[in-house]
């Protein structure tokens, strides 16, 4: 028996749910490229980024994945040779540098934990033993979507203020932006790239670049420079060059409405809400986790991602978990990755997410949990409930009113 008919939920870790207004935004004809609304549309697009990045730099927008917003980072400000420090806090960091490695430059990886954030203390003690500084980036992810690793990127960055070292400071948000604070100017970020699939709510297909003053200063002498990626050829009038060619105009619609619906909630409520369902979600978990078998993947409850959560399963089968929530439920899960593959799966609560889409999620997922027979504490999905009522508050008053006492005494018979 399944109950799976009607609407199936994505909460998988990227591409997400695309709000029908986004996707009701593609539905309309092309426009002619050269002027007019897809000229605006384009200026529009690109100092909106500004805000979502938090950053006076300029903005570049790709047709690509977030693997080529990776390389248009690398090919702008590097020359092949140079070194890149890389720090590992699961799979993606280290994606990243072997794209550098495989551009031309010399990486080194800083080896992290799957489990654990960046050591700010082992980043400082590195670059002060740079004396000749060689190294000219240094890369990393805000949020590792394989492990569900948050890092706390400012203090990395001060990390690398105290040891005094100038590398370019290069960070990836491609699981963070638009799902929690990312500040790069006040953080002392030089060049963030993201994506369009995961906060941005926008299909597949977009990546996103912002870069400053002093990453545009090493753009000047980089020689990993490509025409397509090439910072110098989109900042050109031609309204094509922005693009390199032909704008993917119908995913511009969508991210266009995609950023009016961040913009309307409130970049900073928008972060609020995807902390709140984290934290519902991990309440579930922490619950299940009394049954010896289930556990959240990060140990530490300050490091735990907002948008993403992996999800430990020990002595049991986790892909018979994520099969169950699929077929019987409608719900498909994330398949775990990299190191964790196998013995995990992965919760997504970001973008385009509400507290009945998480608790639809993590009631499939106890609805597995008592039909596989898989050990676990009772009440995850009461215990999501709870820090959901707890933290979202009222937007009125009570529903429940204090009486009168006078208006409590027995009702006299009628006349």
């Amino acid at each position: 028996m399944t109950v799976a008919n009607g609407r199936s939920l994505l909460a998988i870790p990227g591409p997400t749910n695309i709000p029908d207004r986004v996707l009701q935004a593609m539905i309309r004809p092309a426009e002619e490229i050269y002027s007019g609304p897809m000229v605006s549309l384009t200026d529009s697009l690109l100092g909106d980024l500004q805000r979502i990045f938090r950053t006076r730099g300029r903005t570049y927008i790709y047709a690509a994945n977030g693997h080529g917003g990776w390389e248009a980072a690398i090919s702008n400000v590097l020359s092949r040779g140079d070194k890149v420090l890389v720090l590992a806090s699961g799979r993606f960091a280290i994606g990243w540098g072997q794209m550098a490695a495989f551009m031309g430059a010399d990486v080194e990886v800083m080896d992290g934990s799957w489990r654990a954030s960046i050591d700010p203390a082992a980043v400082e003690e590195r670059l002060k033993r740079d004396t000749a500084h060689s190294i000219k980036a240094i890369l990393m992810v805000q949020i590792d979507t394989a492990s569900g690793v948050v890092n706390d990127v400012q203090a990395v960055r001060r990390a690398i203020d105290a040891a005094g070292h100038p590398a370019l400071f290069m960070v990836d948000g491609v699981a963070s932006l638009g799902c929690m604070p990312f500040e790069m100017d006040a953080w002392g970020i030089d060049v963030a790239m993201s994506a369009s699939q995961k906060g941005m709510m926008t299909p597949p297909g977009l990546a996103f670049v912002a870069a400053n003053d002093k990453a545009h200063k090493a753009h000047e002498t980089a020689d990993m420079k490509t025409l397509y990626w090439d910072w110098t050829a989109r900042q050109g009038k031609e309204h094509y060059m922005k693009y390199c060619g032909t704008p993917p105009e119908h995913l511009l619609f969508a991210l266009r409405a995609a950023l009016d619906m961040i913009l309307e909630e409130g970049l900073e409520a928008v972060w609020k809400r995807h902390a709140l369902l984290a934290a519902a979600t991990h309440a579930a978990i922490g619950k299940w986790a009394e049954g010896q078998v289930i556990s959240c993947n990060v140990t530490d409850p300050a490091q735990r991602a907002c948008s993403v959560t992996p999800v430990l399963v020990n002595g049991a089968d986790s892909e018979a978990i994520a099969a169950y929530t699929q077929k019987i439920c409608g719900v498909t899960l994330g398949s775990a990755i990299g190191e964790l593959s196998g013995r995990a799966f992965r919760i997504a609560h970001m973008g385009h997410v509400n507290a009945p889409m998480v608790l639809g999620s993590l009631s499939a997922i106890e609805m597995a949990l008592k039909a596989l027979g898989i050990p676990h504490g009772e009440g995850g999905v009461t215990a999501a409930v709870a820090t959901l009522a707890e933290g979202a508050g009222l937007p009125f008053g009570p529903a429940v009113h204090e009486v009168p006492e006078n208006d409590l005494a027995a009702p006299t018979a009628p006349v």
